[in-house]
């Protein structure tokens, strides 16, 4: 394929790689998450292997969709569009291809030591010392090469997509840090230098702030780019965007203790923990708002725009997680919900409709540019769409379902004052909603590789002489 003038000026080679890598991903992510949700259905399905039981293989799933999936198209889609938005090339080519090929490493030692039971135990921070060290390493390679290509920029201004990037990495290199501070004692194997409460607090410090800077801040710099992209319109307010980013830096460092209510945490972290969480209600609905209102004269479009449909979709779900999660956090909702398939029901819709939309959108948008070719098969596009809203539909209704009557079989007492159901009978209970969620999450499953096909094909058709008009036309 010949080079454009494009490429000659920016690095989009490593765009690619990132771009075919979080594609792959994506279908092994949901693929394992599928096939644990039907062990919970179906418990044989473990065949009595230790390596492929949920418990070795939930850890796997969670980095698979967040690190493996979400961190390739975090990166790529930060290397594409610093580029674009300063008008310059990576400040360091051979940072950039580190940054891929170290990123790849540490997925792949994950691969290798979740399932042998190699495992701190921390939520979203399973994987061992040595491999936490080699996140920190790729991390502030990644950090510094974004930093100074902004420092090089033609523009006189650093667009908002930037900064919310930005307040990703600073905000993600101390989070993990602090948290995976540990005493190692053997090379797989260490133990936590907090301990007791002290331990969950700080673990929750970091277990939401990677759902509140890595799975929003960074996912919204994607959103505040490739929606007034797509679109072909300017954001909806500059100054909304900038008022959304302050409030998300300053208020989601708060929120990590609303995970601990009614726990040995002191009563009014959880409860200052809630009140914040409430509060950031109005700064994500304003971010959800202002991107759908980038819209506003254009709503047209969704009628044959199917990659914009994903973008505008996730923000629908991204406000309704964001109402979602406060109010969980409150005390008298959370002594319902917590420990129920209700807070399942509530990370899947974020992660699915949220992340999982936005990032698909971002590919189908980058695919046409990067190979200088039109998507293979757009039919295919808006079948995705459609089977990853059902199946997100079907998922996260089941586990509201379940969650909630879990939450009400828990606590309900009879008139002598015991328990009215066995926690097997409320295990019971939940069977049909797990073979519901199982459903739903296939679904979901089938439009990823209905993407990996498309994806595939069209960097295939592409493989030739780009032709003038896509290459003039989106250069």
């Amino acid at each position: 394929m010949e080079t454009t003038a494009a490429e000659q000026k920016y690095n989009f080679e490593v765009v690619r790689w990132f771009t075919v890598a979080t594609v792959i991903y994506f279908v092994v992510g949901t693929f394992i998450g599928v096939y644990i949700a039907a062990e919970l259905a179906w418990p044989f399905l473990n065949f009595d292997n230790p390596y492929i039981t949920f418990g070795r293989l939930r850890p796997l799933h969670t980095n698979a969709v967040i690190f493996a999936f979400g961190g390739c198209v975090l990166l790529g889609t930060a290397y594409y569009s610093v580029q674009r938005t300063c008008g310059v090339r990576l400040w360091s080519d051979k940072l950039a291809w580190f940054t891929f090929w170290g990123w790849n490493l540490i997925i792949v030692l994950a691969v290798i030591t979740l399932p042998m039971g190699f495992t701190q135990a921390k939520e979203y921070a399973e994987l061992e010392w040595p491999i936490d060290i080699l996140i920190a390493v790729v991390w502030l390679a990644f950090t510094f090469n974004f930093v100074m290509t902004l420092a090089n920029r033609k523009t006189s201004h650093i667009y908002v997509s930037n900064w919310f990037y930005l307040g990703m990495m600073v905000m993600i290199t101390y989070l993990h840090v602090v948290n995976s501070l540990a005493i190692p004692v053997e090379l797989f194997r260490s133990y936590s230098i907090f301990s007791s409460v002290q331990d969950a607090m700080i673990q929750w410090w970091w277990g939401h702030n990677a759902v509140g800077f890595y799975l929003t801040a960074g996912f919204l710099g994607i959103m505040y780019y490739f929606v007034p992209k797509q679109a072909d319109r300017p954001i909806f307010s500059y100054r909304l965007s900038v008022l959304h980013f302050w409030a998300l830096m300053f208020g989601y460092v708060w929120l990590g203790s609303h995970h601990l209510q009614y726990t040995a945490l002191p009563d009014w972290t959880g409860s200052l923990g809630a009140a914040i969480s409430f509060a950031m209600i109005v700064p994500s609905w304003g971010g959800a708002v202002n991107g759908m209102m980038t819209l506003s004269g254009a709503w047209d479009k969704l009628r044959t725009d199917y990659v914009l449909r994903f973008l505008i979709m996730s923000l629908a779900f991204y406000a309704m997680s964001t109402f979602e999660g406060p109010v969980m956090s409150l005390k008298v909702v959370n002594a319902l919900s917590h420990y129920t398939d209700w807070t399942i029901g509530h990370v899947h819709s974020g992660a699915l409709g949220w992340v999982g939309l936005i990032g698909a959108g971002a590919v189908y948008h980058l695919l046409t540019r990067l190979w200088n070719a039109e998507i293979y098969s757009v039919k295919l596009v808006n079948l995705h769409f459609w089977l990853a809203t059902i199946g997100i539909a079907i998922y996260t209704i089941a586990m509201w379902i379940s969650g909630i009557m879990q939450g009400l079989m828990w606590r309900d007492y009879d008139e002598f004052g015991t328990l009215t159901y066995t926690f097997a009978e409320s295990v019971a209970a939940m069977h049909p909603y797990y073979v519901l969620r199982a459903a739903g999450g296939f679904i979901y499953s089938v439009g990823g590789l209905i993407m990996l096909y498309n994806v595939v094909m069209t960097i295939r058709q592409a493989s030739g002489e780009p032709r003038a008009s896509v290459a003039t036309a989106q250069a």
